[in-house]
């Protein structure tokens, strides 16, 4: 086991990361800072460092950390940020990997100098628990979506799954979904389709799903416990599990309990929580467990 440490000093700034081996070499290397000052906005503006928040469905992840600036700057005292004093007023915060709106979970943010930190989050691993459905594919591959293609599903059977699970895990190929954050041109691919462009498919790159097992199945619908690497796509799976299984599948609902070292029962701030003093807790809540180490991290 390695100790997750964010320690505390007078200096506003992270230690720079070391080398990739495993997010928990990471760990040791995040500072959390808070200078000793009286202005609530200034011992918000001097924290550096990483903590997580819980993401309900709706919400895009950027909405997210736009309603975690707008809670810590108001409780700063900041109700209409003044467009002349605007940098002085900003709030230095980006999040740890874009989730899903339709999906919840473990969102991971930086803040400070912590947001040099994300990249780290982006191509770590990450757990998921997904409930899939059978005989419906979508446009996007999961629930938000219009059905595209219905099919039979009646001759799949519990054991038919487990066996192809296995051809999915392990360092597999796969193709993103077209409704994905990655970009053409600068733009994402979603926004392109929303707007009414074509858009060609990206090609199939690798990913590394650690562990994939089949905790429920009760058809049309099945649940998945996922632990994967950066850059990997829950809808891929289900979608290409439903074309293995002879039938077609989406995402019905998608969780994310695990992003590196952070989890959704331990660590995750709900939006009550969302004020310094909490954010302070849990940055100082991880130092003082011990977590177990993460797997190999997986190529992007």
């Amino acid at each position: 086991t390695v100790r997750f440490g964010l320690k505390v000093s007078r200096r506003s700034a992270v230690s720079p990361p070391l080398s990739r081996k495993s997010e928990t070499s990471m760990a040791g290397n995040l500072g959390s800072t808070v200078a000793p000052v009286s202005s609530s906005l200034s011992r918000l503006q001097a924290l550096n460092g990483l903590f997580a928040v819980y993401k309900k469905q709706g919400p895009t992840s950027a909405d997210v950390l736009n309603a975690l600036k707008e809670a810590l700057l108001k409780e700063a005292g900041v109700q209409n940020p003044n467009p002349r004093k605007r940098r002085k007023q900003s709030l230095k915060m980006g999040h740890g990997g874009t989730l899903d709106s339709a999906a919840s979970g473990v969102l991971v943010v930086g803040v400070g100098n912590g947001t040099k930190m994300l990249s780290t989050m982006l191509t770590g691993s990450k757990k998921y628990v997904a409930v899939g459905e059978l005989g419906k594919a979508t446009d996007t591959l999961d629930a938000t979506g219009s059905v595209i293609l219905e099919k039979d599903f009646e001759h799949i059977t519990r054991p038919d799954v487990e066996a192809k699970l296995k051809a999915f895990t392990g360092d597999i190929m796969q193709v993103p979904p077209l409704y994905s954050a990655l970009k053409k041109d600068g733009q994402r691919l979603s926004v392109l389709l929303k707007k009414g462009h074509k858009v060609e498919a990206k090609p199939a790159r690798p990913v590394t799903v650690y562990n994939l097992t089949l905790l429920e199945f009760k058809p049309p619908l099945f649940t998945l416990d996922i632990e994967c690497g950066g850059g990997f796509y829950v809808r891929s799976l289900v979608d290409d599990l439903g074309k293995a299984l002879s039938s077609c599948a989406h995402v019905k609902e998608l969780t994310r309990t695990k992003q590196g070292q952070f989890t959704l029962q331990e660590h995750a701030l709900h939006e009550e929580q969302w004020t310094l003093e909490h954010i302070l807790q849990s940055l100082q809540c991880c130092s003082e467990g011990e977590l177990e180490p993460e797997p190999p991290e997986a190529e992007t």
